[in-house]
């Protein structure tokens, strides 16, 4: 694929940089080696090769939610200031 200088300003808009003319043909040919290095890769042979998402095995390194405390109510409401009917009393934020 030629990369023609309307690609350039193209992508110069979408980058939303302004080129000079120097950087413009630079830009150009760095793009082109780009597309050299990925045509370079569609030639490699990929039959039998499963696609895969990332280079590595994912694995989930969390552990489950267990429930390993129950529920301790009366134990917890022990170090309440004051407590009424099982739960915490605070004192009022706003009238």
């Amino acid at each position: 694929m030629q990369i023609t200088d309307e690609t350039i300003e193209y992508v110069g808009i979408l980058a939303k940089l302004e080129l000079s003319g120097e950087e413009r043909e630079q830009a150009k040919k760095d793009m082109s080696n780009m597309l050299d290095y990925v045509g370079m890769l569609n030639e490699l042979d990929t039959e039998g090769v499963e696609p895969m998402s990332h280079a590595f095995p994912i694995h989930n390194v969390f552990r489950e939610d267990e429930v390993t405390n129950g529920d301790d109510r009366e134990n917890m409401l022990l170090n309440a200031p004051e407590a009424k009917e099982g739960t915490y009393v605070v004192p009022k934020t706003f009238n």
